[in-house]
């Protein structure tokens, strides 16, 4: 065989297995209670829980709280079925967390409790358009 071609067989299988490895990592959105039933059957790679911060009827959040060290936090994530949970994040909370319309926590649960290794936050005011008043 030429060198070209088994140079480009080689390509190509390292894409496969670049393909394959990376295809384990991808999840689905979940709510609280799947989430738990994959934790208690051993799944250890991250899930995706989708939800939004619990509110009072005044719409002021409840439950958003910073560690002691101000370096975690923790919140109420109310899911799509309205389950609440706490979830802890080991990080700072996120400048836009109060803002945010969604949120999506990426992480597993210890134990009893969900701790996020990533937040990402759906900002809808950013991205609305605006309408301005000329003249007025």
């Amino acid at each position: 065989m030429k060198k070209k071609y088994i140079i480009a067989i080689g390509i190509i299988g390292i894409s496969i297995a670049l393909i394959l490895a990376t295809a384990g990592d991808t999840s689905t959105y979940v709510d609280f209670s799947q989430a738990y039933k994959l934790a208690e059957a051993g799944k250890t790679s991250s899930i995706h829980i989708v939800g939004s911060l619990k509110k009072d009827g005044n719409g002021t959040i409840v439950g958003l709280e910073n560690g002691a060290d101000k370096l975690s936090c923790s919140f109420i994530l109310v899911d799509e079925k309205n389950k609440e949970e706490r979830v802890v994040y080991n990080e700072p909370a996120p400048a836009d967390l109060g803002k945010s319309e969604k949120i999506v926590v990426i992480g597993e649960y210890r134990g009893n409790q969900f701790v996020a290794e990533k937040i990402l936050l759906k900002c809808p005011s950013k991205y609305q358009e605006q309408k301005l008043k000329a003249g007025v």
